[in-house]
């Protein structure tokens, strides 16, 4: 949507949950948290967005980033009934669509996102890291991220441009009704929704990645030490969890290393069920919101439908070749040329 609106998602809590007390995480505050954002906004300001939207919540970490920047785009504070739990960024990212954006910049965790894609699954998204345990968003310059954000939400990238890629997700079928992941659905035996420590890796019976990522923390690296799988490969990974297995070490939380052991591991092709029987929790993306009861189970499958996430640097390098950042009449001359 190539219309100069900008949306701007900030969590106000993530990166500042009890998991960081049970392993080595920092904390991610809010003052760090509107620099990130002003930086955004600088960015996006500078290649001409119109309107930047914003969300108030009990920190006002956008709006006072915002207010005394002096940008040239008219900025929107979103005011909406808050709960301090997802369904604040629920809110958030619908009234956003409502007012016309169709370019989010997030910032929060693996969790933040998936909450966005549960309402805006067709978003163009720059994912920025603030949360615990990252694999969906990036670590990148807010600064630049707000560049190729403003350049996307007035129309410069064309669809061929090669800039960004529809994720995959996890579409999970319950007693209960629908729900999205997108990075893992775990299935935890004598456990309890609601649970913010990390997991007890001896609860673990099966996980089911769309990414496999040998340089990530959490329940990807557990199928990345063994099989990788990344994120422009069609398929994802379900390990299966037992105790008389070998045991391997994984990074589980940061800084926090714990026994998994896994018995076997299959590719899993895009559309394909996979059991989730109870009784247990599954938790999607870390977070423990789903409880199967004796007898019940869900269904998940792993489908490329999710958002549209933009790579913040393949995205410049296509600008700067189209002669988008500078002036037209500069072209590179090669210095030092034998003069006759």
């Amino acid at each position: 949507m190539s219309n100069g609106k900008l949306g701007l998602v900030v969590n106000p809590m993530s990166g500042r949950d009890v998991r960081r007390l049970a392993a080595r995480a920092t904390n991610m505050t809010h003052e760090a948290k509107r620099d990130i954002v002003a930086r955004v906004a600088a960015g996006a300001d500078a290649m001409g967005v119109t309107d930047i939207y914003i969300t108030r919540e009990p920190f006002r970490i956008a709006s006072m980033a915002l207010e005394h920047m002096g940008l040239d785009a008219r900025v929107h504070v979103v005011e909406h009934e808050l709960a301090n739990d997802a369904s604040d960024t629920h809110r958030t990212a619908a009234a956003f669509r409502d007012a016309g954006c169709g370019t989010f910049v997030s910032l929060g965790g693996d969790g933040t996102n998936r909450a966005i894609v549960r309402v805006c699954p067709d978003v163009d998204l720059v994912p920025l890291s603030t949360g615990t345990n990252n694999v969906f968003p990036v670590l990148v310059e807010p600064t630049v991220a707000g560049m190729v954000a403003g350049l996307n939400a007035c129309g410069k990238f064309p669809a061929d441009a090669g800039i960004k890629q529809r994720v995959k997700v996890l579409r999970v079928q319950m007693p209960q009704g629908r729900d999205v992941g997108l990075i893992d659905a775990v299935l935890l035996r004598n456990d309890h929704t609601g649970n913010l420590l990390p997991f007890n890796t001896s609860k673990i019976e099966q996980i089911l990645l769309t990414r496999a990522e040998p340089n990530s923390i959490g329940m990807s690296p557990i199928g990345g030490l063994i099989h990788p799988v990344y994120a422009q490969d069609d398929f994802g990974l379900l390990l299966h969890i037992d105790p008389g297995a070998p045991p391997m070490l994984a990074p589980v939380s940061p800084g926090l290393f714990s026994p998994v052991h896994v018995s076997r591991m299959d590719e899993m092709a895009f559309d394909v069920s996979v059991p989730f029987r109870g009784p247990g929790v599954i938790a999607l993306d870390g977070d423990r919101d789903l409880k199967l009861r004796q007898g019940e189970h869900a269904s998940v499958a792993i489908r490329r439908d999710g958002p549209w996430v933009i790579d913040v640097e393949a995205a410049m390098r296509w600008a700067v070749a189209q002669g988008i950042m500078a002036p037209a009449h500069l072209t590179p001359t090669t210095a030092g040329a034998h003069q006759e």
